[in-house]
């Protein structure tokens, strides 16, 4: 004789995702958590481990693939839970409705490491509404020949918008390559032109 089923409802299943995910964290059974949301630059992968925010993936690159990536060079202990990164999806919603200028995430640099680690540490400097080229990132972190060095770190950014790699220009003021494609890229400077200009009634040094 066959067990009788009952349909699981869509809302109970969510609730029951969700509290074995805050069981795992509270085991620490949980490396990394995650979560996707909605962006003017598209969907959007949010990733954590316990240290801080790890990944920052657009749609174009392949939610599946990028978990995967994590699994294999961070923990195979992931799982969808999104309480984890209620902060930086609240700091992210806050940038693109042009509230927030800078994060205050910890973050998590383990994907990332000798001077590719050095660039990116460094991108949070230039500020919001400015850009810098590639050549003077190398020249500011003291490598003044390794301006496609710069441009390797930026297009291997882990943490893109977070880590604002869409700053650095080359020399004749092109965009560059992008990570998240040149329509992200370009959005995300228009963002920051728009806001920057509506505060200051000029655009100052926006392009540096």
């Amino acid at each position: 004789m066959n067990p009788t089923t009952f349909p699981i409802e869509p809302g109970a299943m969510a609730d029951l995702r969700a509290r074995l995910a805050e069981r795992a964290d509270e085991l620490t059974l949980l490396d990394i958590a995650y979560r996707t949301i909605d962006s003017p630059v598209g969907p959007l992968l949010l990733a954590a481990t316990e240290t801080g925010l790890v990944r920052v993936a657009f749609e174009r690159e392949g939610f599946d693939t990028v978990l995967e990536s994590l699994a294999t060079r961070v923990s195979p202990r992931v799982l969808q839970a999104p309480r984890r990164l209620d902060t930086a999806a609240a700091e992210l919603d806050e940038y693109f409705a042009g509230t927030r200028r800078a994060f205050d995430l910890p973050l998590d640099l383990t994907l990332s490491s000798g001077f590719r680690q050095v660039v990116q540490r460094y991108l949070p400097h230039i500020g919001y509404g400015h850009t810098q080229t590639y050549t003077e990132v190398a020249e500011t972190v003291g490598n003044p020949r390794a301006v496609r060095a710069v441009g390797t770190a930026c297009a291997t950014n882990p943490l893109p918008v977070v880590v604002p790699c869409h700053r650095v220009l080359r020399t004749d003021g092109s965009m560059g390559g992008y990570l998240g494609g040149l329509d992200a890229k370009r959005t995300l400077l228009e963002l920051e032109r728009a806001d920057r200009l509506g505060a200051a009634h000029g655009l100052g040094d926006l392009f540096v």
